[in-house]
């Protein structure tokens, strides 16, 4: 753990926020800081706390988790909101993403899993996280080798839902664009995948 003497405190009585270590924190330390916020993520050595959620985005999240699980074969598993490793400074949450079976093991308190593992990430975008969703993490996960990604986002007027799939280039670590999806989510890879997406199914939820 890098951490270093927690500072003195600098809002509310009580809270004392930690100094940050000369060379940036580390995933050991995104596990043992006491007190970070829920859902804290690590990104270049640096520690990301997240706004509270839009309800698109629970409702989102919720619409493509229920979709995914609803055909994932066994040799894969569905989780939401769970870190991934991608390197010792790097400990990002994807909002979803799909790991292979193997890599979840039978304790419940497990807290992370490793790039190598995951399959497919997914990000729903939010006004406090555009950058990072569209640009920051995308990048990332495709230098850490993760094979899919998608980013949604809610566009158009009225907004609605629309996912975009994202496959990964070997040769160049980069995420190519495989497809716009509006109103349905089909998809062949990394499994057979049919979800409805329009706003009324989300509203439904």
């Amino acid at each position: 753990m890098t951490a270093e003497p927690v500072a003195e405190p600098t809002s509310a009585p009580g809270r004392r926020w930690p100094v940050p270590p000369r060379d940036g924190y580390t995933v050991d330390d995104l596990f043992t800081l006491p007190d970070l916020p829920p859902h804290t993520e690590l990104i270049d050595g640096s520690l990301v706390f997240v706004s509270p959620q839009r309800r698109f985005h629970a409702k989102m999240i919720e619409l493509l988790l229920n979709g995914l699980r609803r055909t994932v074969p066994d040799d894969l598993k569905v989780e939401r909101e769970m870190t991934v490793v991608l390197d010792r400074r790097n400990g990002p949450e994807p909002d979803l993403c799909v790991v292979r079976a193997q890599a979840v093991v039978d304790d419940l308190d497990q807290t992370r899993f490793e790039a190598a593992d995951v399959v497919l990430a997914v990000e729903v975008v939010s006004p406090d996280s555009e950058a990072r969703d569209r640009d920051t993490k995308p990048h990332k996960y495709a230098a850490a080798g993760i094979q899919h990604f998608w980013l949604v986002e809610a566009d158009g007027s009225p907004k609605r839902p629309v996912v975009r799939s994202y496959e990964l280039d070997p040769v160049s670590k980069t995420y190519s664009l495989t497809g716009t999806h509006r109103d349905q989510l089909k998809l062949s890879v990394p499994y057979d995948i049919g979800i409805d997406i329009t706003l009324e199914t989300l509203r439904d939820l």
